[in-house]
């Protein structure tokens, strides 16, 4: 009953503090052979040198099936220096944005996406974008 874990998914403990911002997307809407560059600005805005673990979460807002509400979807592990700003990337494909229904079929379907990069699934600097069929 409106419990909430002690530490999010993701969540690591570090000397230093890491801020996101400026999230985005290559397109508004991509087809289904298509990928979408996301990339967020991470800057080390601690008073220590680090590593932090960038993920990448994504959300299907209209499947036809209940789908998590932050997925990971992928994660790249950076070292910054105190102070250091750097632009981080990932290529999301359609391929990661399929599930499998009920009868063990993949499938990819049109739709809109929420897509969320962060430090941990706590995250809310997010975009959304569209799945269309071409």
């Amino acid at each position: 009953v409106g419990f909430k874990p002690l530490y999010p998914f993701g969540f690591g403990l570090s000397y230093t503090e890491f801020n996101y911002s400026d999230l985005k997307l290559s397109s508004a809407s991509i087809g289904i052979d298509d990928a979408l560059s996301v990339t967020a600005t991470v800057t080390n805005s601690g008073a220590y040198d680090g590593q932090e673990v960038v993920q990448l979460y994504v959300h299907d807002m209209v499947a036809s099936v209940t789908r998590p509400v932050k997925e990971l979807k992928d994660f790249k592990k950076v070292f910054l220096k105190e102070g250091e700003t750097r632009i981080i990337e990932f290529e999301l494909t359609t391929q990661q944005l399929g599930f499998y229904n009920k009868d063990g079929n993949y499938l990819i379907e049109p739709g809109e996406f929420k897509v969320w990069i962060g430090g941990s699934s706590e995250t809310e600097i997010n975009s959304i974008f569209k799945l269309i069929r071409e």
